[in-house]
């Protein structure tokens, strides 16, 4: 492991506290930058409570004040952050144009953990964030276009644009059909609205092609836990876009294609 590797993993531990912030702070509307405060004895975390996983090994996953238990969710989104950063890192240091295919990667890396966490805690996948993510993705995806000369002129720029918002309608128009029968079927809502937008806002940078085979691969994931709940005749439930970030994130950085998938089968 080379130095840049560590400095990338390590930075992605940071940003990996920072995504659970926004992920329990913004769907509950609360201000992402008041400073970090224990949930339930309200006193505010000093600079040794606030390194990422560390804080939680040294204090054994508990306030040092009020010594009540620190939600897990905090160590395991920061090394899971500092991992997934480590393996973009490896998986696009060999392509052309190195450091924007990174940096896309981990923009889009980064969007998927914070819905992660949205969504367990809350159900609830925020517009304002797909918006703000899917504006860095398009122009990043632009960007890389141009450098490895994909997109020579403008017309091709305006075409490439053409082509994401198409995978994006396409694969929101499917999404939505399958949210409908969904309804129609189970007499209940079988998908969320977030999820439907969610799935819009990958076919973007995965196609939508490739966004089916992650619904399909999200839905086998999802399978192991859905059977616990029929064999435990648990009625809760279950948010879809954990499991959809989750077979985003393996396909995306195994840079498995649509093509490649088809030829496996052949």
């Amino acid at each position: 492991m080379n130095i840049y590797a560590i400095i990338i993993f390590i930075f992605g531990l940071f940003m990996g506290s920072i995504f659970v912030k926004i992920g329990l702070r913004l769907p509950d509307n609360k201000s992402l930058f008041t400073k970090s405060r224990c949930s339930f004895c309200n006193n505010e975390l000093s600079l040794i409570e606030r390194i990422p996983l560390i804080s939680y090994i040294i204090q054994n996953g508990r306030c040092k004040h009020c010594k009540s238990k620190i939600y897990v969710l905090y160590p395991i989104i920061e090394l899971s952050t500092g991992l997934l950063y480590y393996l973009t890192y490896k998986a696009f240091i060999d392509v052309n144009n190195p450091t924007i295919a990174i940096i896309l990667g981990i923009v889009f890396v980064s969007s998927l953990i914070i819905i992660f966490v949205c969504d367990v805690k809350y159900m609830l996948i925020p517009n304002e964030l797909l918006i703000f993510f899917a504006s860095i993705v398009l122009v990043l995806k632009i960007l890389l276009g141009v450098k490895n000369e994909e997109l020579l002129s403008f017309m091709d720029i305006g075409y490439e644009l053409i082509f994401m918002f198409i995978d994006a309608a396409v694969m929101f128009i499917i999404m939505l059909i399958i949210k409908k029968l969904g309804k129609f079927l189970f007499k209940k809502d079988a998908l969320g609205g977030g999820d439907v937008k969610m799935m819009a806002y990958i076919s973007m940078l995965m196609g939508y092609k490739m966004s089916i085979v992650i619904i399909f691969l999200g839905s086998f994931i999802a399978l192991p836990y859905s059977i616990y709940q029929a064999y435990k005749k648990e009625q809760a439930l279950l948010p879809f876009g954990p499991y959809l970030a989750i077979s985003t994130i393996l396909l995306f950085l195994l840079k498995v294609d649509f093509n490649s998938l088809l030829e496996l089968i052949h």
